[in-house]
């Protein structure tokens, strides 16, 4: 008989890809009737509340030790708060990757899409049910979000070959990203955790999923239920 033998081999990006840990932002300030969220170029903007500063400091702990290229934010501060943890203790200053930015939700925007969400709107319950974002008055379109999310990503990837980095972003960006790259019905990603990392490795010809909504880090003391976005 052979002495042969050939083990179950573990996983190895292939040569020239780029390893993306995406990371949701930490739980964000809550939208209070009356009082809309600042709004840059259109989209809400909260701040962390002390709930996503915890959640914050939480992914900087867990994410210390890893090999890491580059740090990415968006433009909105929810992202770059949550960043700043890690970012001190790597030494690494973040870049802006605006086109990772939230789906815009037209007349949701503001902290309005949070209420409509609590109150279970007829347009919410047709929002998910038709998977489309663009069923809010003047929400982002699919075809847009899609080209957008997709062109960020593949920009970051030529940019960071045989790296690793991590992108601080936002829950719905990162259910498309999953989407993309598993071939899944547009909202079936949608709901990762605040904090919490999911991953891709992005080759020449295809996305790899590696993990979504790891919270593993978030355990303890915390309610890690999924928040609305924004």
């Amino acid at each position: 008989m052979s002495d042969v033998e050939y083990r179950q081999s573990a996983f190895t990006p292939p040569a020239g890809a780029t390893d993306i840990l995406l990371v949701r932002h930490g739980e964000s300030a809550p939208a209070v009737p009356g009082k809309p969220f600042d709004l840059v170029d259109g989209q809400g903007d909260p701040e962390l509340a002390p709930a996503g500063r915890v959640h914050a400091e939480r992914v900087g702990r867990r994410l210390a030790d890893e090999r890491l290229d580059a740090l990415y934010v968006t433009n909105l501060r929810r992202t770059t708060e949550t960043a700043a943890p890690l970012a001190a203790r790597l030494g690494l200053v973040p870049q802006v990757e605006k086109d990772l930015r939230e789906v815009h939700l037209g007349e949701f925007e503001g902290g309005l899409f949070r209420q409509k969400v609590a109150q279970n709107d007829p347009v919410i319950q047709r929002m998910h049910s038709e998977g489309r974002w663009d069923v809010i008055p003047g929400a982002e379109r699919a075809e847009v979000l899609r080209d957008r999310v997709a062109g960020a990503i593949s920009r970051l990837a030529a940019a960071h070959p045989d790296e690793r980095i991590a992108v601080f972003t936002h829950g719905g960006v990162i259910g498309e990203i999953m989407s993309i790259a598993s071939g899944s019905l547009p909202m079936a990603f949608l709901g990762a955790s605040n904090g919490s990392i999911s991953q891709i490795v992005v080759t020449a010809g295809r996305w790899i999923v590696r993990r979504f909504n790891d919270t593993a880090h978030l355990d303890g003391g915390l309610d890690e239920q999924p928040a609305a976005l924004s």
